[in-house]
Formats: structure tokens, sequence, C-alpha cells
């Protein structure tokens, strides 16, 4: 099972242009995760995007070619491309751009995205949700097999047997596509023959089990093999309540503030360390609690990747460095040396 990170790169907002200096200084932890991750062995390190103030990615391209001449294993992705609001074209221009500065490591994880900001700020009606997305991930599905591409759609402009350059180091880029947890998206993915990753972030793990075999028998009916990543909010320390305290102020003011947006009720602390319980969705604790609670959400869904989102919110970048450490030097260790696929 391949493991790795995520992160949105959560940032206290500027608002002053010119004057970034928060901003400034994400992006150069950032490089500093993604290189400390590939030197302890995780295979995946995933950037989302977005284009919100609270968050620094919203080219994961432009940041991932960084990493890509920082690093030399470790693979390199989005999470997500919000391809519905995006160009196909220019999206696969600029990971296949990726892909030759790593030399063939360059991913792409596509969805719809969990906030919409990125609909209107590009000009598009969220009316057309899941249509845009349906035609963009058609088009960027054919440019990944064909060099050359004649194009008839609604959303994008047409046009005919055109080059789509460069092409990318690797045969093909690898794409990955992002869910939600709705029937209709297991089925997508599974018909289209896609690796598919599902976001656990709250509730029970066990939940999750029907939607995922949802998918695999689509696959399967359709001749492909699956291939199924679980995203999970993780935080890694030398003892658990050590990984409660300190990840507690950060990750339920982040999701306390999302949650005033969505009408959720408040995080508490016993709503936390509910979550944190061993069949619960978050996996904060001791090395061996998040050993045990990856093993237990494979034995659910016989996943082949699993990635974690640990820099969150305001945490201090000296915690999340130490958290990546014991993820990748003795969390991955274990979890592989017990999982055989």
């Amino acid at each position: 099972m391949e493991l790795g990170l995520y992160t949105f790169a959560d940032v206290a907002p500027d608002r002053v242009a010119g004057k970034a200096l928060h901003t400034n200084q994400r992006f150069k932890n950032l490089l500093e995760e993604i290189q400390l991750a590939d030197q302890v062995g995780l295979d995946v390190f995933a950037l989302g995007e977005h284009h919100r103030e609270d968050y620094a990615i919203s080219a994961p391209a432009v940041a991932l070619g960084a990493a890509a001449a920082i690093t030399k294993n470790i693979k390199l992705s989005s999470a997500v491309t919000v391809l519905s609001s995006d160009d196909p074209v220019r999206v696969f221009q600029g990971f296949a751009t990726v892909d030759h500065i790593s030399n063939g490591r360059a991913e792409i994880m596509v969805g719809r995205g969990s906030f919409i900001e990125s609909y209107p700020l590009f000009g598009y009606n969220l009316k057309d949700y899941d249509a845009l997305f349906a035609e963009k991930l058609e088009l960027l599905l054919k440019i990944n097999r064909e060099e050359v591409v004649t194009w008839r759609g609604k959303h994008r402009p047409s046009f005919d047997s055109l080059g789509i350059y460069p092409r990318p180091f690797q045969e093909q880029l690898p794409i990955w596509l992002a869910v939600g947890g709705t029937p209709e998206s297991a089925v997508r993915a599974g018909t289209l023959g896609l690796p598919m990753a599902l976001a656990i972030i709250g509730g029970m793990p066990a939940q999750f089990v029907s939607f995922t075999e949802l998918y695999k028998d689509t696959a399967r009916s359709n001749g492909f093999t699956p291939q199924l990543g679980i995203n999970s909010h993780v935080y890694v320390a030398d003892d658990s309540r050590q990984a409660g305290d300190e990840f507690y102020p950060a990750y339920s003011a982040m999701m306390n503030k999302i949650g005033r947006e969505r009408g959720w009720q408040p995080m508490a602390r016993t709503h936390f360390d509910a979550s944190r319980s061993a069949k619960g969705a978050l996996l904060v604790g001791s090395v061996q609690q998040v050993v045990d609670k990856i093993l237990y959400e494979h034995e659910l869904f016989g996943n082949t990747r699993f990635l974690a989102q640990m820099s969150m919110g305001t945490m201090d970048h000296k915690k999340i460095m130490r958290s990546i450490e014991l993820f990748g030097t003795q969390v991955a260790p274990q979890v592989r040396k017990a999982v055989v696929t």
C-alpha cells in the first residue's frame, strides 16, 4: 500500500498585497515538508487547489514544479484539481511539465471541489456543476491518450486536429478521481477504470464500505482492476495525549470556521476525542494508534493507497515536521510490513 501526505497549505490570511509574509513563509514551509516526506521514504505528496484566503494553493502544478526540483522519488499529485472550473488542456500541460521536471513522478487527482469559489471566479454557473465536470474529464482523458485531438463540447471551445504539448515523460499521466461519497461518483470512476480517492473526514469509516464496494464491483464488471485511495486527517506524536493536545486547537478552529459557513454544529473537545476512537475517522495519536487505524481501514476497504492530511490550520511547522518524520520512519514501515498488496 502506498502511503503519503496531502495538504491545502493553510495560511493565516495576509490580505495586504506586497506584504503577504505569512503566505511567503508558508510556501517555504511547504517545500520543507515535501522534501522531508521524500527523505523519509513516503510514496506520495499531494496539494489541494482552493481559491480562498485561508489556503495558499490555487495553482498546484506551480508548487509541485518547485517540489519536483528538490525531491528524488516521491510522487507529486494534486488533491484535487478542480477540473470543472479549469481548462483540461492547461491542466494537462501543467502536469506534463511537472512530469518532466520530476522525471516521471507527476499525477493528477481531479474532482469537483469541496468549495464553490472557483465557479463564479472563472465565470461558470453552479447549475452546470456535474455537466462541467463530466465533459471536462472526458476531454482530459482524451488528451492523455492522444497527442493530436479533435474536440466538440458545450462548455469548452471546440478544436480540430490540434497537438497538445508537451507530452508527459510517462507514457500517460496517472489520473485519479476524487469523490465525495455519492453513488454516481463511484460508478463513474469504476466505469472509466480510474483509480478512486475517497476522503473520510467525519463519521465512522465503516459506513463507506458499501460505497467503495460499488466502485470495485463497477470497475471489475468493466474489465478494470480497482485502485482505491483513502484520505484522512492524521497527526502523529510521541504519545496519544500529546497528539490530541497539540492537534485539537488548530484542527477545531479550522473545522469550526468551515462549519459556520455550512451550518455545522461547533466541534467541542468531546467530539474530537470521540472521533479519535478505535473506529472513528480521526487518526490522531501515537505511532501505534495511527498504525492500528490505518490497518483497520485497510481491513474495511482493501485500499491500495492512504494519504494523510496533517498540516492543517495554524499548526506549528516544527510539530508538523516531527509528525511527518514519525509517519515516514515509524508508521509507514509497520503498515507496509503488515499489508501485502
